[in-house]
């Protein structure tokens, strides 16, 4: 079983999503979990507890299957969300998103890069309107044209006043 498909059992065993997980230098593991769409509008996003019991858990995993890593961290995926499966295309369709082709679409003057408003999935087809240098537009794209897409952070500094 690949590493992915191991930490995805577990995670989604534990009522969780995976987001992602990454191996960095010095034997680090990252694995970022998030809830489903229902639980973060039931219960909100994930928490310390959350990563506490997905370490856990892992790390007896890791020890049965013989999983070679020296730390493990587990965290939320951030404000900056990756976006990889047309799940996630159509749970966060609406919001601004960053998206990175692996090569340039035709008539867009060779760009790969797109910031815009997620449109829902139809089919295996994305969209995500953008401003373009000639006003609004479409871009079309499916998960196989997809490099890469994370959320635009959005926050509000604004007054804790009413």
């Amino acid at each position: 079983m690949q590493l992915f498909d191991l930490i995805a059992t577990t995670v989604t065993g534990l009522g969780l999503e995976l987001v992602d997980v990454e191996r960095a230098e010095r034997g680090i593991l990252r694995v970022y979990i998030d809830r489903t769409q229902a639980d973060v509008e039931a219960r909100g996003p994930v928490d310390v507890e959350d990563c506490a019991t997905v370490s856990h858990q892992l790390s007896h995993v890791f020890t049965v299957e013989n999983v070679d890593y020296d730390r493990l961290e587990v965290s939320s995926p951030g404000l900056d969300r990756p976006v990889r499966t047309l799940q996630d295309f159509a749970r966060f369709a609406g919001h601004e998103c960053t998206v990175k082709l692996r090569v340039p679409m035709p008539g867009t003057d060779n760009r790969k890069t797109f910031t815009g408003i997620l449109q829902a999935p139809h089919g295996d087809k994305i969209g995500l309107e953008f401003e373009s240098k000639d006003g609004p537009a479409l871009l079309e794209f499916t998960l196989a044209e997809l490099d890469k897409a994370r959320l635009v952070p959005q926050v509000n500094f604004g007054s804790r006043k009413a």
